[in-house]
């Protein structure tokens, strides 16, 4: 949301599954609307319970 708020936005090139490239954009919207907001911060969520020892460890070191 801080990218779009400034234009911007990060591009995901993918190819058989696989990250190829990732580059920043300028765009013209400006955010995304409450449903893709909410779905985000489920999704957000779920990848920190998933992962939360990980990050803790790496914030560690």
């Amino acid at each position: 949301m801080l990218l779009h708020t400034f234009g911007w936005a990060i591009v995901m090139e993918f190819e058989d599954e696989e990250i190829k490239r990732v580059y920043p954009a300028r765009v013209k919207f400006r955010g995304f609307d409450e449903d893709s907001n909410t779905d985000g911060y489920i999704k957000v969520s779920e990848y920190m319970k998933e992962n939360v020892e990980q990050l803790a460890k790496e914030a560690k070191e």
